[in-house]
Parts: structure tokens; C-alpha cells; sequence
């Protein structure tokens, strides 16, 4: 007996899964509703390799991870109403980070949409302010077009969000009669610089030579750029110090010699001494961020300023600017070293000031202190020493992620992934599956603190049911720790709400998903611990009881400016 095969329309589902996989997308991050059946179908029958978070936060939070450390747009599917809604945070998140993040969401079909359908909601409006551009697809032969446009604009210029909204009965139908998409995206409106203005890039060489304080300032767009070997060659070149904003970290070496850390509310003195004292600041891709510069009337106060974005609306938007170049990070500093072929000044002077400051003003904590419990900045130390140069750290928000940046030595770009200019509690864990997803053969470690932890903690699922040894550090200190030091040191002690009474045993909770975990108390096996957790090919969990009341220093109080940073 012969088994009669029917022939099957291909359907604008699998024309979306065929286009989504021409782009060069290997994973889908995701979680499953009504209106995408007709996708997860295709996906079921074109086996490609998704990743079903627990919520579709996650979901997105994830895809960032992915984003950051591989330079590829992290792509999210995720259903109509609740499951788009759900997604908000994220695309706000790395709209405000410029990541590249594809999303695709399930619609209610086209003749029941403004009827408040079951999950309806009108998703296109409400992720304007959160995504670089977004599409409501409206026939299916607009699918080659609009997919190919997302992903250009994703990953193109300043990366960021793009969402498409798919209607449920486009996913539905027929695609046979739909056309091959074309070879280019024409977006006539849409122009990516590369190369700056040549006579603002001659202006500044001539700014540059006649510098007798200059710095340089290195934001994350170094390492979108792909620019961190430019940017340690020009600093050398031309003698300059550099510092880092927070998401800038890992685009210039922590120990090179040149290098003064992080810069901002919890950087080092000698980098926020040198913002304050420089006569040229030359910004290569940060927002001047407020976190990095604290009272703008006294940021940089007897300085010229530089700043090179690929994004024309950044010049000028936070700090007036005197030349402002408008281009691809690395396209620039290749510009500029290429006119400072002279001999330039080594600004000795300069430098030796600056490493004096280092020096009497390091970061540290009291040993004799660590001897005796256990502080938060102490096991940073252990990761680094024990995590390797390749590792990937992420993080959540709060204090424990600023301890990572100022005790974390970044030397190489890629490995730093944590929220930072809308600073999402819950992105930590996600961020570091996607992380290892990107990367399988790399250490991904994830700190976080115990609050940050607790809101996308159900993503332990994730990790054990893929397999991926992701190694998890809790900061637990039992606490909202940087609400908690905020109301210390601003609201008379009053802890408002931010030490809970109740939290669960994360050792057992771990070990629930069949995580291997432990709980870390004494000063004297921090070492033997982290070394440990490393040396395995599994996930695992230390929760790390650190002290409660210990506070990120040093600080620079809000409305002060940089020099008058205290603590430390």
C-alpha cells in the first residue's frame, strides 16, 4: 500500500522562516501564542533552532545578550497583546544601548484589527518611542521587503529595535505568487555616514598638536564599530589618556598604561579628575550620558570638545560641542591619525599627573574587613582572577554592577554585557543565556544581584534545558542595595521598602532545575570556589551571602560635578 502524498501551499510563514534564515539568523529567542501558531509551525517544520524562554522579557533580554557579543541582530518572536506588550522593556532597553534587535510580533488579522479582538493591542503605536523604526506588515507580498529593511536598519548606522507586527492571517495565507526579495534595500531617506567632514577632521588635528591636557573618552560606539584596535592605536599615536564610559568598557585595555578606568558617578578619581582638568576632550561614540557627567556646568570646564558619533542628532544634544564629526568611529580615528602624521608632544606632564592621582587615589577596600566577611568587591576580584581574559561577564542592575565595573578588568571588547542606560533590573540572567547562546564554546558568567535576580529568575529553566554552562554569581546582600545606599546617604537612613523580609533559597531553587549550586559565606574559599565553578563544563550557582550594608565608592553625589566625588 502507497502512502498518497498531498502537496502543501507554502504559506507567508514560511516565506517569513526562508527570509528570516537569508539573513544570516541562526536562532530565534521566543515564546509562543495564538496569533504566531502559524509561525512556530513553519519553524517546527524548517527546524530551525529557537529558544523558548520562560517570558517574553526574557525573550528579548536574551537577544540583547546575543546582540552585544556577537555584532549580529538578535532576533525575538513573540505573540499578539500580552506577549508584544511584554516585550516594551527591551526594546526601550536597547534602543537606549543601540543594539540590534529584530522583532516580530503576531497580530490579530487584518479584518478584526480596532475591533479589541481577544490580544489585541495596537503595538506598532505604543513601540514608536522604543524602536528604531517599526513595520505593521499589511500584505503578504510586502514580507521580502519589509524583512530585508528591518534587518538593514537593525544593524546599520546606530544599531537599534526594529519590530514588525504580522497580521495572523498573512502568516496564514498563500505565498506562492510572492516575488524573490530584491538584491539591495533602497531607503532613499536613510543615509549611513562613514567618513567625517575633512576640514572639522584637519581643525581638530590642529586642536590635538596644540593640546597641552588632552584626553580621550571611549564610549560603546568604539566597540559597535568594531574600533577598539583603531582606538588603542591612536591613543597611542598621539599620547593620549583614555577613559571609558560603563558601556564603553573593554574597548581600550585595563592595564594599559594609558588607560584611567571608568569614568562617571562610580569611576575612579584619576579618570573623573581627568574629565574635569583636560583642555580637549575628544569623545569617540558616548551620549555624554548624565551618569558620566554629573553636573553639566561643571563637566569638562576648560576643555574644548570633540565628538565623533555616527549619530547626527548625539552632537551637541547634552554638551556644546566644538567639532563635531559626524561618521563611523573607526572610519574617523583612521582620518585623523592619517593627518597627525607629525612628530606630536608625548604630554608627560600630562600623563605623569594623571598616574599620580591613580596612585594615591586607587580603588580599593578594607582588607582587613574582607578577612572577615565577605564583600561583594572581593569576589569580583576572584571571577577576574579565575574567569580568563575571553570570559563574558553580565550583569544586572545595582550595585553589584558597578562593582563589576570598577573591579572587573576588561581587557578585551565583547565581554562586558549589562544594561546601561535604562539600567532594567531582571536583564542580567536572559542577557547571559544569549551570550552563551552566541557563543557556545565561550565562559559566560553572570552576576547579579539578589533583586535583579528574582525578576527573570524562571529563566534557570532555559539554561538547564539547553545544556548551556553558564556560571551564575548572586551578590546577595539581601537587599535593593543601591535603593538601600541611596536612602542612606540621601533619606536620612530611612529604608523604605528596600530590605524585603521574605526570599527564597536560591541554592535549592537552582538546584530544583538540576543546576548545580552552593552557598558561599567564608572569606577563605572564595578562591577554591570560583576556581572550581570554572574549571566545570556545567551551569552553576554560588550564592554569595555578602555584606548587607557595604556601598559602592567612590560616588559623585548627584548635582555635584565630577571633582567633587566622595567616598574612596
Amino acid at each position: 500500500m502507497t502512502e498518497k502524498t498531498e502537496r502543501r501551499t507554502e504559506t507567508g510563514a514560511d516565506l517569513l522562516l526562508r527570509l528570516i534564515k537569508r539573513s544570516g539568523t541562526e536562532v530565534l529567542f521566543g515564546y509562543p501564542g495564538g496569533a504566531v501558531l502559524p509561525i512556530y509551525d513553519a519553524v517546527y517544520r524548517q527546524r530551525m533552532r529557537h529558544v523558548l524562554t520562560r517570558h517574553e522579557q526574557g525573550a528579548v533580554h536574551a537577544a540583547e545578550g546575543y546582540a552585544r557579543v556577537s555584532g549580529k541582530p538578535g532576533v525575538v518572536l513573540a505573540t499578539s497583546g500580552p506577549g508584544a506588550t511584554n516585550l516594551v522593556t527591551g526594546l526601550m532597553d536597547g534602543l537606549i544601548d543601540s543594539l540590534p534587535l529584530v522583532v516580530f510580533t503576531g497580530q490579530v488579522t487584518r479584518r478584526a484589527i480596532n475591533s479589541d479582538a481577544f490580544q489585541e493591542a495596537d503595538v506598532v503605536s505604543m513601540t514608536a518611542a522604543a524602536t528604531k523604526h517599526n513595520f505593521r506588515v499589511r500584505s503578504v507580498s510586502e514580507l521580502p521587503r519589509v524583512v530585508a529593511e528591518a534587518f538593514y536598519l537593525a544593524a546599520s548606522g546606530r544599531p537599534g529595535p526594529v519590530l514588525v507586527d504580522l497580521p495572523k492571517d498573512i502568516c496564514a495565507g498563500s505565498s506562492e505568487k510572492v516575488a524573490e526579495p530584491p538584491g539591495t534595500v533602497q531607503l532613499p531617506g536613510y543615509h549611513v555616514p562613514k567618513q567625517a567632514d575633512g576640514r572639522v577632521v584637519l581643525q581638530l588635528a590642529d586642536a590635538l598638536v596644540k593640546a597641552d591636557r588632552p584626553l580621550l573618552l571611549a564610549g560603546a560606539g568604539v566597540l559597535h564599530s568594531g574600533a577598539s584596535e583603531q582606538l588603542r592605536h591612536f591613543a597611542k599615536h598621539c599620547h593620549l589618556p583614555v577613559v571609558t564610559t560603563f558601556l564603553g568598557l573593554g574597548s581600550f585595555p585595563a592595564s594599559h598604561s594609558l588607560s584611567l578606568g571608568m569614568g562617571g558617578m562610580h569611576g575612579t578619581f584619576a579618570a573623573n579628575m581627568a574629565l574635569s582638568e583636560c583642555d580637549l576632550l575628544l569623545n569617540v561614540g558616548a551620549r555624554f550620558d548624565d551618569r558620566l557627567t554629573g553636573n553639566l556646568e561643571k563637566f569638562a570646564p576648560n576643555a574644548q570638545v570633540a565628538h565623533v558619533d555616527i549619530d547626527p542628532s548625539e552632537i551637541g544634544k547634552v554638551v556644546k560641542t566644538d567639532f563635531g564629526l559626524v561618521g563611523d568611529a573607526g572610519t574617523v580615528l583612521v582620518q585623523l591619525k592619517q593627518v597627525l602624521a607629525v612628530p606630536l608632544p608625548s604630554h608627560r606632564d600630562w600623563l605623569n599627573h594623571l598616574h599620580g592621582y591613580a596612585d594615591a587615589h586607587p580603588l580599593q577596600y578594607d582588607p582587613v574587613k574582607a578577612s572577615h566577611q565577605l564583600l561583594p568587591q572581593f569576589v569580583i576580584e576572584q571571577i577576574c582572577r579565575f574567569a580568563g581574559p575571553d570570559a563574558i561577564i553580565a550583569t544586572d542592575v545595582g550595585q553589584h554592577q558597578m562593582w563589576s565595573a570598577q573591579y572587573y578588568r576588561f581587557e578585551r571588547p565583547g565581554k562586558f554585557v549589562s544594561s546601561g542606560g535604562l539600567g532594567t533590573m531582571g536583564f542580567g540572567l536572559p542577557a547571559a543565556i544569549g551570550a552563551q547562546v552566541a557563543c557556545p564554546q565561550t565562559k559566560v558568567a553572570a552576576i547579579l544581584g539578589d533583586g535583579g535576580f528574582q525578576m527573570t529568575l524562571q529563566e534557570l529553566a532555559v539554561i538547564a534545558e539547553q545544556r548551556l554552562p553558564v556560571k551564575i554569581f548572586i551578590l546577595n546582600n539581601h537587599t535593593l542595595g543601591m535603593v538601600r545606599q541611596w536612602q542612606e546617604s540621601f533619606y536620612g537612613k530611612r529604608y523604605a521598602e528596600s530590605i524585603p523580609e521574605m526570599q527564597p533559597d536560591f541554592v535549592r531553587l537552582a538546584e530544583s532545575y538540576g543546576i548545580r549550586a552552593r552557598r558561599l559565606t567564608d572569606p577563605a574559599q572564595v578562591a577554591e570556589t570560583v576556581e572550581a565553578v570554572f574549571a566545570t563544563d556545567a551551569s552553576a550557582l554560588v550564592d554569595c551571602r555578602v555584606k548587607q550594608m557595604e556601598n559602592v565608592t567612590p560616588m559623585v553625589p548627584p548635582g555635584k560635578g565630577l571633582m567633587e566625588m566622595t567616598g574612596g
